[in-house]
C-alpha cells in the first residue's frame, strides 16, 4: 500500500533484467485517455483504477532516435521491437504495403530463425500476425500469397541471429513518419479548428487533424527555449527570439500535464544524448559490446559447429544415400545373378537341345550325302547309259544304213536276177517253140524212148541246148513254172530275212527309250509280224520308206 511508483517500476525491471529504464514506464487508462505513473508518488495516491487487480502496461515512454546506438542492452531491443511490432499491427503507426512484408520477413527471423524448406512448409505462418489489417484488405489477394511473398524476403535473411533481425526491425521502423510519436487533439485558439500535437523524440510538431504523416509546423528541441502552460493553454517561446511564440489550447488538465510530462522528458533525453556518457551507460555500453563479441563468437562457433553438423549430417544422408543405393545395386546384382543363371540353364537346355539338332542335321547331313552320292552315281549311271544308248543308236544307225545299203545292193542283184530269168525265160520259151517245133517232127521217136525226168538243173547256169544224142528232152509247162517259182521265192526271201534281223536290232533299242512320243524303234518294232507274215505267206515286203 505504501509503495511509491518508482518501487513497483523498479520491481518491474529487475524482474524483466531491464536496466536501461529512462525509456520505460507504467502506464494506465483513466477515462478516456491514458496515464504514466508517477514515480515520485504512491501508487494509490494516482489516479489509477479502483478495480482489483489494477493493471499497468510496462511500455516504452520515451524512443530513442537512433536504435543502433542508444538502445544497448538486447532486452530493451526486444521490448521496443515487441511494442512497435504492436503498434504497426494495430495501425498505430502507418507503415506501407511493401514495409510490411519486408518488417514481417524480419519478425519471422526472429522467431523462427533461419528458413529450412524441409521444416517450414506452406501454411507455416497461417497462426501468426505479421501485416496490418489495412494492408491485407487493400490487395486481393489470399494469404498464401502473402505467405509466399514474406517467404521470399524471409529466405534472404538466413545466418542473422534473433536480436539482429530485430534490430533490423527498428532500424526499418525507426524512419516511419508515424514513429514514436504521440498524439494529442489542439486547438490554437477556443475558436480555430481542431489540430493535432505530435511529441517525440525530436520535438514537437502541429499536423492537421486528417493527416498524421506530415506536420504542417515543427518545433524541434534545439530550438525551443522554454514550455509553459497555465491550466489549458500551451506556450512555446523558441529560441529564435524574431520567431513567434507559439500558443495553443487543450480542453482537458489531465491531458495537458501529460503533454508536459512528454515534452520535459523527451527534451532531457535529448539534452542528454548530446553530452557524455555517464559512468554506468558507459559500463552498460562495454558490457554490451563485450556481450555482443561473446556472442558473436558463440554464433560463429555454433555457425561453424551448425556447419559441421550439417555438412555431418549431409554426409551421413550421402552415406546412407549411397548404402540405399549400394543395397539396391546388390539387390539388382543378385536378381540379375538369378536371372543369369536362370538364362544360364536355359542357354544350357537350349545348347543341348541345339546340340541334338546339330547331330540330327548332321545324321540328315550325311543321309543327304549319300543321297547325293547315290545320285550322282545314278547321274553317272544314267550318263553312262545314254551314252551307250546313244552309242548302241548310232551303231544301229550304221547298222541301218549298211543294212539299207545291203538291201538295196540284193534288190539290184535281184532286179538283174528277175532281168537275167525275163531273158532266161525268153530263151525258154524260144527253146519250147523250136522244142515243139521238134518234137512235132520227132514224137514218135521220143516216145519209144521216153524215160522219168530228170531233176531241174540250178537256175544259175541253165543249159538250153540240145542233145540229139540223148533223146531225153521231156520239159514240160509245169516244170517251167516250178522252177521260176523257186527262184523268185529264193529271192524274196533272201531281202525279208535280212530286213527282220535290221528290224529286231532296232527293237531292242526302242525298248529301252522312254520317251513319250513316237520313234523310230517303235515304228521298226510294229513292223516285224508284218515280216514275219511275208515271209511266212512268201509275198513281197515293201521295203521301210
Amino acid at each position: 500500500v505504501k509503495w511509491k511508483g518508482k518501487d513497483l517500476f523498479d520491481l518491474v525491471c529487475r524482474t524483466v533484467g531491464l536496466r536501461e529504464t529512462w525509456f520505460f514506464g507504467l502506464r494506465y487508462t483513466v477515462k478516456d485517455t491514458y496515464a504514466w505513473l508517477k514515480p515520485e508518488k504512491r501508487v494509490l495516491d494516482q489516479e489509477v483504477p479502483k478495480d482489483s487487480p489494477i493493471t499497468f502496461h510496462f511500455l516504452a515512454k520515451f524512443f530513442p532516435e537512433k536504435v543502433e546506438e542508444e538502445l544497448v542492452q538486447e532486452i530493451t531491443q526486444h521490448l521496443f521491437f515487441l511494442q512497435v511490432k504492436k503498434q504497426i499491427l494495430d495501425e498505430e503507426i502507418f507503415c506501407s504495403p511493401e514495409a510490411s512484408v519486408l518488417l514481417a520477413s524480419y519478425a519471422v527471423q526472429a522467431k523462427y530463425g533461419d528458413y529450412d524448406p524441409n521444416f517450414h512448409k506452406p501454411g507455416f505462418l497461417a497462426q501468426d500476425e505479421l501485416l496490418p489489417k489495412r494492408v491485407l484488405m487493400q490487395y486481393q489477394m489470399t494469404p498464401d500469397m502473402w505467405e509466399e511473398k514474406i517467404t521470399a524476403w524471409y529466405a534472404e535473411h538466413r545466418g542473422i541471429a534473433r536480436d539482429e533481425a530485430e534490430m533490423e526491425y527498428l532500424k526499418i521502423a525507426q524512419d516511419l513518419e508515424m514513429y514514436g510519436v504521440s498524439y494529442f487533439s489542439i486547438t490554437q485558439n477556443k475558436r480555430d479548428t481542431d489540430l493535432l500535437l505530435g511529441v517525440d523524440a525530436q520535438g514537437l510538431h502541429i499536423y492537421s487533424p486528417n493527416s498524421k504523416l506530415n506536420p504542417n509546423k515543427s518545433f524541434p528541441w534545439s530550438g525551443i527555449r522554454n514550455i509553459s502552460y497555465s491550466e489549458k493553454e500551451f506556450t512555446i517561446r523558441p529560441l529564435d527570439k524574431k520567431k513567434d511564440v507559439f500558443k495553443f489550447y487543450s480542453s482537458q488538465l489531465r491531458v495537458n500535464k501529460l503533454i508536459l510530462q512528454l515534452c520535459i522528458g523527451n527534451h532531457d533525453l535529448f539534452m542528454r544524448r548530446r553530452k557524455v556518457d555517464s559512468i554506468e551507460v558507459q559500463q552498460m555500453k562495454a558490457q554490451a559490446k563485450e556481450e555482443k563479441a561473446r556472442k558473436k563468437m558463440e554464433r560463429q562457433i555454433l555457425a561453424r559447429e551448425k556447419q559441421m553438423r550439417e555438412e555431418a549430417e549431409r554426409a551421413k544422408e550421402e552415406m546412407e544415400r549411397r548404402l540405399f543405393q549400394l543395397q539396391d545395386e546388390a539387390r539388382l546384382a543378385n536378381e540379375a545373378l538369378l536371372r543369369s543363371e536362370e538364362t544360364a540353364d536355359l542357354l544350357a537346355e537350349k545348347a543341348q537341345i541345339a546340340e541334338e539338332e546339330a547331330k540330327l542335321l548332321a545324321h540328315k547331313a550325311a543321309e543327304a550325302e549319300q543321297e547325293r552320292q547315290r545320285l550322282e552315281v545314278t547321274a553317272m549311271k544314267s550318263k553312262e547309259e545314254k551314252r551307250l544308248m546313244e552309242q548302241k543308236m548310232r551303231e544301229a544307225e550304221q547298222l541301218a544304213v549298211k543294212l539299207v545299203e545291203q538291201s538295196e545292193r540284193r534288190l539290184k542283184e535281184a532286179d538283174h536276177l528277175k532281168q537275167d530269168l525275163t531273158e532266161a525265160k525268153d530263151a525258154e520259151r524260144r527253146a519250147k517253140q523250136k522244142l515243139l517245133e521238134i518234137t512235132k517232127t520227132t514224137y514218135p521217136l521220143i516216145a519209144a524212148y521216153s524215160t522219168p525226168p530228170a531233176p531241174p538243173a540250178p537256175p544259175e547256169a541253165p543249159d538250153y541246148s540240145y542233145d540229139s544224142a540223148s533223146a531225153r528232152l521231156d520239159f514240160k509247162d509245169s516244170d517251167m513254172k516250178r522252177l521260176s517259182m523257186e527262184i523268185e521265192r529264193e529271192r524274196q526271201f533272201g531281202c525279208a530275212g535280212l530286213y527282220l534281223d535290221v528290224l529286231m536290232q532296232a527293237g531292242v533299242h526302242g525298248e529301252e527309250q522312254t520317251s513319250a512320243g513316237p520313234t523310230k524303234g517303235a515304228e521298226d518294232r510294229d513292223r516285224v509280224p508284218e515280216a514275219r507274215r511275208a515271209a511266212a505267206t512268201g509275198w513281197p515286203l515293201q521295203p521301210p520308206q
